[in-house]
């Protein structure tokens, strides 16, 4: 019954396209019914081509940029203290939309971008990574809800995308595919950029289309190299046909940690956030009042729970935390400028004029992961404030670097978000979910740098861009019904300042928290992990009134906070919120669902140097045994194996004629080394670990082993963190590539002799050689 649903389904939606299936289908293309008349040689038959879909003509371009973890009051254009000039510029001959929201997280936050659904109901309620098996959550976005690059490539576009992703499930993100889910398989022609949620700038981790890549040593930045390719593709595009237009998805991983940036970036900062964040608090809203992006007589709301005044501060917290905030805005500054090339690419090859971009700055309000004092590259969870400090006090000079993986203090992300409270992973806040929004189009916009404050969802921004270019939504896509699209174009906004709003209704959920809008009014739960949801107190606020949310007046209002519940409720029935989930839920091991049909044994082969995703058989808080197979001669030597880099990682290596192992965990690392020299010949070469439980990451937990042969070379105790070691995207054989478990080795250390196999042994609680 339900294929024959479907069926009819897709027969009604087909006739409702009107005509042929050609016409509906691009890029599923089947075979066209033939128009032309066959003779009995060339000169009696009438020949007939398949029609291909074409853009009209003159159809623009269309860029849409999103930034990542920057909040409403950071940069320039919207009166923060960040230098973004090239934004400015997209403002000031665009519009400034100011009451513009995203999910309050990255991957539901791209997920709804790309879709224009809500991101529950494209199944992205959290990351891929947390999924559970129910339909808001499970991270396997629907094909029945096309994304825009499939849509735009069905309206005769060529469609590209640069930079981070993260909407990939993890069983579907090895070298196995399957690809449907990649960027690639989701309509994008081309695909450069990291699968997961963040990367290293310095030493990224990169696919190209399906491919994962070593990045040439050239010293470039990550957003320098997604600019560069972003360029490329549109030269490639235009050098062979000049009148297609094209879609870039432009997504960088700034300002998302870790906050890397050449210095010359940072230091242009120097000494201009020595006043701190209250200071900076301040004089943000001046500009903000002043460019009109808030209104008249705001108020800012306290500081957020936790937060020190600056002046209480001792002299060496304000020196850190002011660096802190010097690499953050140099690492967005940067971004601009690597924006910038883009723009200006487009402006010289005369395309500028006829192209529509959008940019969202921020998928979700400014970062609150960095604790209370930040992060360099060491956080012990189990360390005071003062320890943590300490160790970024001697870290300082390492800030920026390819030697830190910073985040800053919760301070500056508090300042980050002025005028509101609260912050990123809030659904519940203005704070979390509430970011600037630039429209430029040249052809479209009547009024240079207008300011509209029309309530706006970032799911506005697909039927947006559809109406303004004239494109059409097929009811079928690949073979697909399509559903129904969930957000509201904008369009009736773009030369209408007193427009009144059309988006009226608005939910959020991430973890938990919650809030509900409607017509101006919201109510919302700040949610703790672990507690009973039930018992969540919500608020109520009247954003026409209070829109930065200072006055909470659910006890003068309990009926309109009764209504707001009750919508709320009947919105998550609608959209696949419930059941919630906090992010205490045990989380799914993809390994164990998907991939290598349980196997608590795997073999890696050299003629694979690198393998990623969840292939990795080790699972964490477990006892594991790696062996290597190999053959040794005279000065042999390098990496066997090694899991993970510079941060986090185990390497088996020979150096020195010696067997030796790095266990790295950030925190503690220990390095193990056999006391005699690896004979000649084969060999068998092993590395143990043995787990036994604790509690905290620095505790004792069991020991770690060496052996030669089956005999024992070498022994050291080891602490949680190092049998916790996990990661997705360096698994490497025979050498270390990316960046280095170890430092007693330089570069990827390629293995010299000869190398059989490697094989991973896991999923124990503890490992006894002896009965092996």
């Amino acid at each position: 019954m339900i294929l024959y649903r479907n069926f009819k389904t897709a027969l009604s939606l087909l006739a409702i396209s009107g005509g042929l299936i050609g016409s509906v289908f691009a890029q599923h293309d089947p075979v066209q019914q033939y128009q032309g008349k066959t003779g009995r040689n060339l000169a009696e038959t009438q020949q007939w081509w398949p029609a291909r879909k074409k853009a009209p003509q003159g159809a623009p371009n269309v860029v849409w940029i999103l930034l990542d973890d920057v909040g409403y009051g950071a940069v320039s254009t919207f009166g923060g203290l960040i230098e973004t000039p090239t934004l400015d510029n997209l403002a000031n001959n665009g519009l400034r939309y100011t009451n513009f929201h995203t999910t309050a997280i990255c991957s539901p936050t791209r997920a709804a971008l790309l879709t224009g659904r809500n991101s529950h109901s494209v199944h992205m309620g959290l990351f891929p990574n947390t999924a559970i098996g129910a339909p808001g959550y499970d991270g396997f976005m629907p094909f029945e809800k096309a994304t825009i690059a499939e849509i735009l490539r069905e309206n005769g576009y060529n469609t590209y995308a640069v930079g981070k992703w993260h909407l990939t499930p993890p069983s579907d993100a090895t070298a196995l595919g399957p690809f449907n889910r990649w960027p690639t398989g989701r309509g994008f022609d081309h695909y450069y950029g990291f699968l997961g949620g963040s990367t290293d700038q310095w030493h990224p981790t990169v696919y190209d289309d399906t491919r994962k890549v070593e990045p040439e040593a050239d010293g470039k930045h990550f957003t320098t190299r997604i600019a560069d390719k972003a360029i490329g593709y549109i030269a490639e595009q235009k050098s062979i046909d000049a009148a297609k237009p094209f879609f870039l998805y432009f997504a960088p991983g700034a300002g998302h940690a870790p906050h890397q940036v050449a210095k010359e970036w940072s230091d242009k900062y120097k000494g201009k956030f020595d006043s701190g964040w209250d200071k900076y608090r301040e004089k943000v809203l001046e500009q903000q009042i002043r460019l009109g992006v808030v209104p008249k007589g705001t108020v800012l709301p306290p500081r957020n729970a936790g937060i020190k005044p600056w002046d209480s501060l001792s002299v060496d917290e304000k020196k850190v935390f002011a660096r802190f905030m010097e690499v953050y805005a140099g690492f967005v500054s940067h971004t601009d400028y690597e924006i910038g090339r883009v723009v200006d690419y487009l402006k010289k090859i005369n395309q500028l004029e006829n192209t529509l971009i959008f940019v969202s700055v921020g998928d979700n309000g400014a970062s609150k992961e960095g604790t209370l004092t930040g992060i360099i590259n060491r956080n012990d969870p189990s360390w005071t404030d003062q320890q943590r400090f300490e160790a970024n006090l001697q870290d300082l000079d390492k800030l920026g670097t390819e030697a830190s993986r910073a985040n800053y203090p919760l301070g500056w992300a508090m300042a980050a978000n002025t005028p509101f409270k609260q912050w990123k992973q809030d659904a519940n806040s203005e704070g979390g979910t509430r970011n600037p929004l630039i429209v430029f189009y040249p052809k479209g916009i009547k009024e240079k740098g207008g300011i509209r404050d029309q309530y706006a969802h970032l799911i506005d921004i697909l039927p947006t861009t559809v109406e303004l270019i004239g494109a059409q939504i097929p009811a079928v896509i690949n073979g697909y019904p399509q559903e129904r699209i969930e957000g509201t174009s904008l369009a009736y906004s773009i030369n209408n300042t007193h427009a009144p709003s059309r988006h009226t209704v608005q939910h959020y959920e991430i973890m938990g928290s919650r809030s509900i809008y409607k017509d101006g009014w919201k109510a919302g739960t700040l949610h703790k992990k672990g507690e009973d949801f039930s018992k969540d107190k919500w608020e109520l606020y009247n954003l026409n009134e209070d829109f930065n949310e200072r006055f909470n007046v659910a006890e003068k209002y309990p009926e309109k906070l009764k209504e707001l519940q009750e919508l709320f409720d009947s919105e998550a029935a609608r959209y696949n919120i419930y059941p919630l989930k906090d992010g205490t839920e045990k989380e799914l091991d993809y390994t164990k669902l998907y991939v290598n049909n349980n196997a608590t044994r795997t073999v890696f082969y050299p003629e694979a140097p690198q393998v990623y995703g969840v292939a990795n058989p080790i699972t964490p808080l477990k006892s594991y045994v790696i062996t290597a197979d190999a053959e040794i001669g005279k000065g042999t030597e390098g990496v066997l194996f090694a899991v993970g880099g510079r941060f986090s990682g185990v390497s088996l290596f020979i150096k020195d004629g010696k067997f030796q192992v790095t266990n790295n965990a950030g925190i503690t690392v220990s390095h193990l080394a056999s006391g005699k020299p690896v004979p000649a010949g084969k060999v068998s070469l092993k590395y143990v670990l043995n787990y036994t439980e604790a509690k905290n990451v620095t505790d004792p937990a069991g020991t770690h082993e060496l052996y030669i042969n089956d005999i024992k070379v070498a022994e050291a105790p080891i602490v949680k963190a190092q049998a916790n070691i996990r990661t997705n995207d360096e698994i490497n054989v025979g050498r270390d590539l990316i960046t280095q478990v170890s430092d007693r080795y330089k570069g990827t250390f390629p293995f010299n002799g000869k190398l059989n196999v490697v094989v991973v042994e896991t999923g124990t609680q503890s490992i006894s050689l002896g009965s092996r």
